[in-house]
């Protein structure tokens, strides 16, 4: 509760010289009849009148005290917000060449870019999020969809063994993989259109250069951000042999000035990822630079609310007068 004119609770104050003339004075001016000697009545009881004279000071000055809150205007209020949410749209193109299963990132570079995209989905709910995979060959897993349990299973279902079993042609192909996530953002309505493009290697495959896709996704407004995965130099690859799995140590490369003219050329970053702990600070990076537009407004409505306060103070006064007439009467 708020009181509209606050100053005039400074009334209030009057009630202390009041209670010093009461004390003071009042008293000097009531009737009194001299007597001899007053012993008989030092110890006579007190009547129930008599106990009960301070309850008209204390009405008076209750209803002085709700006649001041009345002037002060006491107002109480109604409040609510509209939230409108502006997401972004944003594009994940990941890398499902065999190269991916190198386990230089635990338990190997494909489940641990799969994890932390999925926990990168989770922390945004008001995004449209879709899912482009791409090999020596590149396609759309998931469009962009707000329906993100949807998406979260599609993108557990990845697989490199796509890749491996000839159902797409394996390698890297860095530029179809990236104008295939554009292509799904180009008609976008958001003003902010992003695409997270992760890899493990260098462009050796398709017909699109990954320079010639960048410049796709400027015109459009569609700023590209890029990670690359992997050790710095040798990374153990699983090769399978007859009765198992073998080990063997595969060279690590990574195209960086590549990926770093991509993300420049479209206003976006590069990143490298050694480990799983350095590529989950990259998602949560990415997360901070690419935050939702939330406005929120505010509303609220006023409501005088004296008529308590009046009542009360209209009852207060009505009940001293009252006893002043009947119980309290002074005879002159």
């Amino acid at each position: 509760m708020k009181f509209a004119n606050q100053e005039y609770l400074f009334l209030l104050l009057l009630i202390i010289p009041y209670l010093l003339w009461y004390v003071l004075y009042r008293k000097k001016t009531e009737p009194t009849l001299r007597m001899s000697d007053t012993f008989a009545f030092r110890y006579a009881p007190k009547s129930w009148k008599v106990r009960l004279m301070p309850l008209q000071l204390l009405l008076r000055i209750l209803v002085f005290v709700l006649v001041v809150l009345i002037l002060a205007r006491p107002q109480t209020s109604n409040s609510w917000k509209s939230k409108t949410v502006e997401g972004i749209d944003i594009m994940l193109a990941m890398d499902v060449s065999t190269s991916m299963l190198a386990e230089d990132l635990k338990p190997n570079r494909i489940e641990a870019a799969k994890n932390v995209a999925a926990e990168f989905i989770v922390g945004r709910p008001n995004d449209n999020i879709g899912l482009t995979i791409f090999a020596g060959e590149a396609f759309t897993q998931c469009p962009m969809t707000v329906d993100h349990s949807s998406l979260l299973n599609l993108l557990h279902n990845v697989r490199t063994d796509i890749a491996a079993v000839g159902l797409i042609e394996d390698g890297t192909a860095i530029g179809m993989g990236l104008a295939n996530a554009v292509s799904r953002l180009k008609d976008s309505k958001a003003k902010s259109k992003v695409v997270i493009l992760l890899t493990d290697g260098s462009n050796n495959r398709g017909d699109l250069s990954p320079m010639t896709a960048a410049e796709i996704a400027k015109s459009l407004g569609i700023r590209v951000y890029t990670i690359g995965v992997g050790t710095n130099k040798t990374a153990p690859y699983p090769m399978p042999v007859a009765g198992g799995v073998q080990y063997v140590n595969i060279p690590v490369e990574i195209d960086s000035k590549t990926l770093s003219e991509i993300a420049a050329a479209t206003d976006g970053d590069f990143y490298r990822a050694t480990n799983t702990r350095e590529l989950q600070q990259i998602y949560k990076e990415i997360d901070q630079l690419e935050k939702s537009k939330l406005n929120v407004k505010n509303f609220s409505k006023k409501y005088e609310a004296y008529q308590p306060y009046a009542i009360a103070a209209v009852i207060l006064l009505l009940l001293e007068i009252l006893l002043r007439v009947t119980i309290f009467r002074r005879i002159p």
